[in-house]
């Protein structure tokens, strides 16, 4: 995810290099939460499953093996309304894109137990109750003003 420019100035200089040896050398190009390989385009249900094309099966959003789900070769030979399985047209396709992200969401904390291997889904999973907090507080800022000069 790119770095908002307010927060730049927290980040070490050599930040790419940090942010490769997280990615590529500890978590080896897979998501620490998820096990989706970066760079490659994921087949999905939009609910998390997703197709291993490596290990020839599904896995759900913390990688582990769905049961009970046919390949996506056999989901576009069944019919839509065929119950358990779900349709061929909730297969979808993304390019996974891996990231480091900060567990305890500080950018000053650059230690490697704080730092993980994230795909964009988990990424914004694991944000999302602090892209909550700073939405908040920014539009409680934007009152506070207003309330200044009213």
């Amino acid at each position: 995810m790119p770095i908002a420019r307010e927060h730049r100035w927290l980040y070490p200089i050599d930040w790419r290099e940090l942010s490769a040896l997280i990615r590529f050398g500890r978590a080896k190009g897979r998501c620490e939460h998820c096990q989706r390989p970066h760079g490659c385009d994921v087949l999905h249900l939009g609910n998390g499953v997703w197709w291993d094309e490596d290990a020839r099966r599904w896995r759900d959003g913390q990688g582990r093996r769905v049961r009970r789900l046919a390949s996506p070769a056999d989901l576009a030979l069944v019919q839509p309304g065929f119950v358990g399985i779900a349709p061929p047209s909730a297969l979808h396709v993304t390019r996974v894109i891996l990231a480091s992200a900060h567990l305890n969401h500080d950018p000053g904390d650059n230690r490697p137990h704080n730092l993980a291997a994230l795909c964009q889904r988990c990424h914004m999973r694991h944000d999302a109750s602090e892209h909550r907090r700073r939405r908040w507080l920014n539009a409680f800022r934007l009152r506070a003003i207003g309330d200044l000069f009213a």
